[in-house]
């Protein structure tokens, strides 16, 4: 009975763990790359790439630290890009229901990219400025 009770408490203690993660979307990075690799796009819109829903999306500069992401997105994030160190990607967050639930490190392949005067990105206003050198 008692390692029942254990295995139970196990379960529940990992899958809390679990649900705490934020997934690094590879497919989204690989779908982004796509549309920077030809040169005669000028933006990325970002709500068609996305299989799974969000609220908002962040887009974070290099050498950004945890603490500001954390400051303006209003939640908790791992950033585990260690992008406060890095200046070849951009770091594109994705909240759902007020927690991070995805991410998407963006490489810069000799451009920059804009969300403009937004604070943020939303489904229906999803566009990524892509500013080539």
């Amino acid at each position: 009975m008692k390692k029942k009770i254990m295995a139970s408490l196990l379960i529940l203690v990992l899958t809390g763990c679990n649900q705490n993660k934020v997934l690094h979307n590879k497919d989204l990075e690989e779908s982004i790359y796509t549309v920077v690799e030809n040169e005669k796009n000028s933006e990325i819109t970002v709500a068609p790439l996305t299989d799974f829903k969000w609220d908002q999306a962040f887009l974070f500069h290099p050498y950004t630290p945890q603490e500001q992401m954390e400051k303006q997105m209003g939640v908790e994030f791992e950033d585990r890009s260690n992008l406060r160190s890095r200046d070849d990607i951009y770091l594109l967050v994705f909240l759902h229901d007020g927690k991070a639930i995805q991410y998407a490190e963006m490489d810069r392949k000799q451009c920059d990219f804009s969300i403009g005067s937004s604070e943020f990105l939303a489904p229906d206003m999803d566009l990524i400025e892509i500013n080539r050198d």
